[in-house]
């Protein structure tokens, strides 16, 4: 899957911060945060470094692509993580116009339209990112 990948100076903490703030300035709001290190501590007593991964949607572009698609809902929300070594921070964004255009659910003309428009919101995401650290 292609994908935006970013490092950031910036703490693991700060970077969150940075990723739901650039996601709100472009209508997206966090809508589930998976913290995969807890989970594979509690889960399995497995250490690893900090790795979250935070669910974006933009419920415009999700309502109007769950009514045109209603299995696009299988890829949704979009996706983003945030990990850390210790040193620097790396943020990953898909690239929407492949997750959705690609996904060979549908040839609906919406889906194209719909994945255009959060693909240049997502880049501007890590546009903005990439100005943060």
């Amino acid at each position: 899957m292609d994908h935006t990948a970013l490092d950031l100076k910036l703490s693991f903490d700060d970077a969150i911060d940075a990723v739901t703030k650039a996601l709100g300035n472009e209508g997206f709001g966090v809508i589930t945060r998976i913290d995969m290190d807890a989970t594979f501590r509690t889960k399995l007593g497995v250490d690893m470094p900090p790795y979250t991964i935070l669910g974006a949607c933009n419920p415009v572009l999700a309502h109007t692509a769950v009514t045109a698609v209603p299995e696009i809902g299988l890829l949704l929300p979009c996706n983003i993580t945030i990990e850390s070594d210790g040193e620097q921070t790396r943020v990953r964004i898909p690239d929407a116009r492949e997750m959705l255009g690609g996904a060979g659910l549908s040839d609906a003309p919406e889906l194209a339209t719909l994945a255009d428009d959060a693909g240049q919101r997502l880049d501007r995401v890590a546009a903005a990112l990439r100005g943060s650290g």
